[in-house]
C-alpha cells in the first residue's frame, strides 16, 4: 500500500523500477556479508556508558522492530508517530518502521500532549509509539498507543517483508510552515540515493573507515541523515551521544572515540569554543567538522580552525531537500558563504516576484534560491497542503524560501529566509548579512536581527547582542562598528543587550520569538 500524494518533485515521471527499501540499504548488505557483518555501525554513549551494535546486530535489530510493528497490527503505508526519548531504541524504530514499509513520523520527545496530538491528527497516524503511559491530548480516533516497552516483546511476523519502490513514501518529517502549525515533508525511499552528492568531497568526503559523531537529537532530519544514514550508507561507524552532554564534554568525547568527522550545528561549535579546550584534547584522528542548520559566523569557523588545526565545511540545506549547497575539501571555505552547489545539483537564483517568470537570474543577482525538482533527494510534497506546495513550485524549480546570490565561481552567498527579509524605509535587508558584520564587533557572543513594526509605514531594524563574558558592547561602540561594515542604509537603528537569543530544542534562531519578543517588552 502506498499513500496517494501529488509528486511535487515531478516523481511522477520515474518509473517504478526495482524494490528499494532505504532501512534495508543503509544496513542489510552488509549485514549478510560475512567480511563485512561485524563491523561496528552504530555506537550510542550515555555518560560512561557506550552501547555499540555492529552492522548485523545494527539489522537484527531494526529487523526486529520491523517485525514486531507488523506483528502489532500495522499496515504498509500507515503512519507512526515516533514519540521516544533520544535514544538507540529510537533509531531502531524509526529505520524498523521504513523496513517494514510503514511511514514513520519522528517527534521531539520535547512536544507537550496537544503538540503531539496535533501532528498525530494531521498526520493521520494509525499508532503512537511512545513511552509515556499517557497521553492528556486527545489523538485520532483511529490512533492506538503502542508502549515502546512492550514492542520488543511482541511475538514477530513471519515471511519477507514487505516489498517498497524508490518512489513510495518512507518517512514523514513535520517542520515550522508558513502558518503557526508546523507541516509534513513526506520523503520518498529514494532519498538516500539523493544524499549521495553530499558524501563527496564537496562536503562530507565520508569513507567507510570513518568514525562520525553526530550532536543532534535523533527526531532532526540532520542527524537522522547525517548522523546514520550517510555514514550506514558507505559503511563507516555512527556514533551518537545521549541528551545534555556538556559543551566542555566535547573534545574528550572526540578523542576517546576517536571521531574522524563531528558534525553539529553552530551554537554546538561556539558552546565547545567557550567551555571547553579543544587544543588540549587529541584530535590527531579528526578529518574535518560538518556545520549545518543556520549561517555559520566566520569568527566561529575562523576560532575552530585555529585552535584545532582541522577544517569546518558548512553547508546549505532544507527539510524538503537536505543539504545542496556546500563547502568541502574539493570546496574551499569562503568566510560568508557555505559553499557552492554539490556535484550533480541544478541550482538556480528566481526572481523573488512569480510574475517575473522562472528564468534563472544571473550570476551575482539576489533572489530566491531553487532546486531543480529532478533532484533525487527532494521531497515527495507537503503533506496535505497542496496550496503551500504549490506556493514553492516555480516551473522545473523548487523554491524553498531561501534568499541568495550566487557568485562567478559558483559560491552561494546567504541572504535569509525570504519571510525574514525585512523592509525598512524603502530598503529590503538581510538580517543574516547585518549579523555577520555585527558578529565581528569586540565583545559580541551573539547577535540576531530583527524588524520591528512601528506603525505600516515605519519599522526599526534593531539589533539584539548577546556579549562575550565580561563584555558590555555599548550602542555607541555597536553603531561605531556598523558605520565601518555596512552601508548606512544597512544599519540597525537600534541596539538591545540580551541574555540570550530564543532558539528551538535543535538550536535554530527563533526570530519570531524574539521579535514578539521586543514587542511584548
Amino acid at each position: 500500500m502506498t499513500v496517494a500524494l501529488p509528486r511535487a518533485a515531478g516523481a511522477a515521471a520515474r518509473p517504478r523500477s526495482e524494490p528499494y527499501n532505504l532501512a534495508r540499504a543503509c544496513l542489510e548488505a552488509r549485514a549478510l556479508d560475512p567480511q563485512q557483518a561485524q563491523r561496528p555501525a552504530f555506537s550510542f554513549i550515555d555518560g560512561e556508558r557506550v552501547l555499540r551494535w555492529s552492522y548485523a546486530e545494527a539489522w537484527t535489530r531494526v529487523e526486529r522492530a520491523a517485525r514486531a510493528l507488523l506483528a502489532a497490527g500495522l499496515a504498509p503505508g500507515d503512519r507512526l508517530l515516533v514519540l521516544l526519548p533520544h535514544s538507540p531504541e529510537y533509531a531502531f524504530a524509526f529505520f524498523g518502521a521504513i523496513a517494514a514499509g510503514l511511514v514513520p513520523v519522528p517527534a521531539s520527545p520535547q512536544l507537550t500532549d496537544a503538540e503531539a496530538a496535533f501532528v498525530a491528527t494531521d498526520a493521520g497516524a494509525v499508532a503512537l509509539l511512545t513511552t509515556r503511559d499517557a497521553l492528556d491530548a486527545a489523538l485520532p480516533p483511529r490512533c492506538r498507543v503502542l508502549h515502546a516497552g512492550a514492542l520488543g516483546s511482541a511475538p514477530a511476523a513471519a515471511g519477507a517483508l514487505p516489498a517498497t519502490y524508490p518512489e513510495d513514501p518512507a518517512y514523514l518529517q513535520y517542520t515550522s510552515g508558513t502558518t503557526a502549525r508546523p507541516k509534513g515533508v513526506l520523503h520518498a525511499q529514494r532519498v538516500l540515493r539523493g544524499r549521495t552528492p553530499m558524501h563527496g568531497d564537496a562536503w562530507q568526503a565520508l569513507r567507510p573507515d570513518d568514525v562520525t559523531l553526530h550532536a543532534g537529537a535523533l527526531n532532526w532530519s540532520y542527524t537522522l541523515g547525517v548522523g546514520l544514514m550517510d555514514p550506514w550508507s558507505v559503511g563507516a561507524h555512527a556514533v551518537l551521544v545521549a541528551s545534555g552532554s556538556e559543551p566542555a564534554a566535547w573534545p574528550s568525547l572526540l578523542e576517546r572515540q576517536r571521531v574522524t568527522v563531528f558534525a553539529a550545528v553552530p551554537t554546538v561549535f561556539r558552546q565547545l569554543l567557550k567551555y571547553g579546550r579543544p587544543e588540549d584534547a587529541d584530535l590527531s584522528a579528526l578529518r574535518h567538522g560538518l556545520c549545518a542548520g543556520e549561517a555559520l559566523p566566520a569568527a566561529v569557523a575562523a576560532e575552530w580552525g585555529s585552535r584545532t588545526g582541522v577544517p569546518l565545511y558548512e553547508s546549505l540545506g532544507m527539510t524538503e531537500v537536505s543539504t545542496y549547497v556546500s563547502s568541502g575539501p574539493a570546496v574551499p571555505p569562503r568566510p560568508g558563504s557555505p559553499g557552492r552547489p554539490q556535484p550533480g545539483r541544478r541550482v538556480a537564483v528566481l526572481p523573488d516576484d512569480p510574475a517575473a517568470g522562472d528564468e534563472p537570474l544571473p550570476r551575482g543577482v539576489a533572489g530566491l534560491l531553487a532546486v531543480h525538482r529532478s533532484d533525487p533527494g527532494l521531497m515527495l510534497g507537503y503533506w496535505r497542503r497542496p496550496d503551500e506546495e504549490a506556493a514553492m513550485l516555480r516551473g522545473e524549480w523548487f523554491v524553498g524560501g531561501d534568499r541568495a546570490a550566487i557568485d562567478a565561481e559558483g559560491y552561494v552567498w546567504f541572504q535569509g529566509r525570504a519571510d525574514d527579509l525585512i523592509k525598512s524605509f524603502g530598503y529590503r535587508l538581510s538580517p543574516v548579512e547585518i549579523e555577520a558584520a555585527l558578529a565581528t564587533c569586540p565583545g559580541v557572543a551573539e547577535v540576531a536581527v530583527v524588524g520591528v513594526p512601528l506603525s505600516a509605514e515605519k519599522t526599526i531594524v534593531t539589533a539584539c547582542v548577546v556579549p562575550q563574558p565580561g563584555a558590555v558592547p555599548t550602542a555607541e561602540a555597536l553603531a561605531a562598528h556598523a558605520a565601518r561594515t555596512l552601508a548606512a542604509y544597512k544599519r540597525p537603528h537600534e541596539y538591545r543587550l540580551v541574555d540570550a537569543l530564543p532558539r528551538t530544542a535543535n538550536e535554530k534562531l527563533l526570530r519570531r520569538a524574539l521579535l514578539a519578543e521586543l514587542q511584548r517588552g
